[in-house]
């Protein structure tokens, strides 16, 4: 099977305290995988781990083929992270901001990649504002944008529609999910939404106290645990 993300025996810790604990886990090329466990599972540390970030205590990461800990550079080029978390230079324009990373990411035809993701994305008229004075629902359409720049073989998600209102959040899973059917990527999202989670998601990856305690498609582990939703089958355990 040809792996988008490969881990073997990955651990990490902080202070003398283990947040990853021996964690083993092939994803396959692409598809849409959620990763759900309860605060201080090891999320943000794993997602942190696959950016390179953070260097592991022990094991190894490979993605797509490459190892994450001698090929760091060029694995960097295909991948790519969105967090509402994180924001842009806020004195900078939306244009200003998009521009400088599309020159960051190496992109080609700059312009015509920035104009076609503002607007499949509705941000076109938002190029001109300083990213500061945007709006949530604005600012994670703009980051989106950012991330897609150089239409990233690996995505990693953070809570991609965390405090946004109805009909932005389903207008981004949506265009992800468009996304990824049309570039056969790989999206690694974490997010507390379970209904997010089981709409857009092929894979789901449960994580307690830093260990995968489960992984499968979501089909299969609805049907194992005999449920119709992620929730039952969480509550359950």
């Amino acid at each position: 099977m040809k792996t988008s993300i490969k881990i073997e025996n990955l651990s990490k810790s902080f202070n003398g305290k283990r947040i990853l604990k021996e964690i083993n886990l092939e994803l396959p090329e692409d598809g849409i995988f959620g990763i759900l466990g309860k605060n201080g599972a090891g999320k943000t540390t794993l997602l942190a781990t696959l950016m390179g970030l953070v260097t592991p205590t022990s094991g190894e990461i490979k993605i797509f083929n490459k190892c994450l800990r001698k090929d760091k550079f060029d694995i960097l080029n295909e991948i790519n992270f969105q967090s509402p978390y994180i924001e842009l230079p806020k004195k900078m324009s939306v244009y200003q901001n998009l521009i400088f990373y599309a020159r960051l990411y190496n992109v080609k035809d700059k312009g015509k990649k920035i104009d076609n993701l503002c607007s499949e994305l509705l941000v076109d008229d938002l190029l001109e504002l300083n990213y500061g004075k945007l709006s949530s629902g604005q600012k994670t359409r703009v980051n989106l944008c950012k991330a897609l720049l150089n239409t990233p073989k690996l995505l990693l998600l953070d809570e991609p529609t965390a405090s946004l209102d109805i009909q932005t959040s389903e207008f981004i899973r949506k265009y992800l999910v468009k996304f990824q059917k049309n570039y056969k990527s790989a999206i690694l999202i974490t997010s507390h939404n379970l209904e997010e989670i089981q709409y857009m998601c092929d894979y789901l990856i449960i994580l307690e106290n830093g260990m995968v305690k489960d992984f499968d498609t979501i089909k299969n582990l609805l049907k194992k645990g005999k449920k119709s939703k992620i929730k039952e089958l969480l509550l359950n355990d």
